[in-house]
């Protein structure tokens, strides 16, 4: 018998390319077999397709919807036909990939869009472990979003807005995305490009500080980030987009007691990650189904544009989340 074969998005030395003759992954005890219908594109798929490039072959991609085709033993929660966004540590970009059944999100299609779902899940779990898990945000506390352009960012808006945070600001180096990003439930928005950005947000908010911080940039914004917390604060380390490291203000970390925690999907274990989709899907999903917790789609390539696709990426020079359409 013919082994089942598939296209995929897969890593090389010159980037994504795609690869016509790939085998069908098979679930094993634990996980769910799902035809890819969309994917979703993730800064953390460029760092996989040059990690990854002279590995072994590795099908890109962290975020798809489409339908559970196949479930391994054990898994009783799932059945072939559901509707399901899924996350997954690679595979997305693919016809057919496979993921922990933990991880996957059965939805309505009559309530959310193909794309939309397969551009939520890694946005919705980062936001909500974020702030919530890891920030312990409470209703009423202040949130700063460091890097709120960004897809997450956006997400993290949205959440904090939805989960009572009585001002949510936000920074970002481009003045002209202000509107929309407000849209999504900034409340404030700075230009972190600015040195006097961490005293305006300061003033904001009588000189006390944020609450909690959620932090896309790091690198030589930290110590901006610091200095316009409030005294018990909480920082999440999320994105290292303006660098992997910086000057770090001590003495303004002990001073205003700041917990300061990273976090990433990398080093989590299945269960872990398990826990932070039941934790999401408890709090937020009502707000999924009604519409609420969606993300602006700038463009949506075909999976042979993958290539296309990860070059708009890279440029910086969209708004909001990219998709891929098989």
């Amino acid at each position: 018998m013919a082994t089942a074969t598939m296209r995929a998005g897969i890593a090389t030395a010159e980037g994504i390319a795609i690869h016509k003759d790939l085998p069908r992954p098979v679930p094993a005890a634990g996980q769910v077999l799902v035809r890819v219908a969309a994917a979703g594109l993730n800064r953390a798929d460029l760092g996989s397709a040059k990690a990854n490039a002279q590995s072994p072959i590795t099908v890109v991609g962290q975020e798809w919807a489409g339908e559970v085709v196949e479930v391994g033993a054990g898994v009783t929660n799932l059945k072939p036909g559901e509707s399901v966004m899924c996350f997954g540590r690679n595979g997305g970009y693919a016809e057919y990939a496979v993921t922990e059944a933990g991880w996957v999100m059965p939805y309505n299609k009559s309530e959310i869009k193909l794309e939309q779902a397969a551009v939520l899940p890694l946005a919705l779990l980062t936001a909500h472990d974020a702030l919530r898990t890891r920030g312990s945000l409470k209703s009423g506390e202040k949130v700063l979003v460091q890097g709120a352009s960004s897809a997450v960012g956006m997400m993290v808006l949205r959440v904090a807005k939805f989960l009572g945070a009585s001002m949510v600001a936000g920074t970002s180096r481009d003045p002209s995305k202000t509107p929309r990003l407000q849209a999504l439930g900034a409340t404030h928005m700075l230009n972190s490009s600015k040195p006097e950005w961490a005293d305006d947000l300061l003033k904001a908010t009588d000189g006390k500080g944020v609450d909690v911080v959620v932090d896309f940039v790091s690198g030589t914004t930290v110590v901006g980030s610091m200095k316009a917390c409030n005294v018990l604060a909480r920082m999440v380390n999320v994105g290292r987009l303006g660098g992997g490291t910086a000057e770090f203000n001590f003495d303004q970390h002990a001073a205003k007691r700041i917990t300061y925690t990273g976090v990433t999907f990398r080093t989590r274990s299945t269960q872990e990650i398990t826990d932070i989709v039941t934790k999401a899907r408890a709090e937020l999903w009502s707000e999924v189904r009604a519409g609420r917790m969606d993300l602006p789609i700038d463009k949506a390539f075909k999976l042979e544009e993958a290539a296309a696709a990860h070059a708009l990426m890279n440029s910086n020079g969209q708004f909001g989340k990219i998709a891929l359409v098989l």
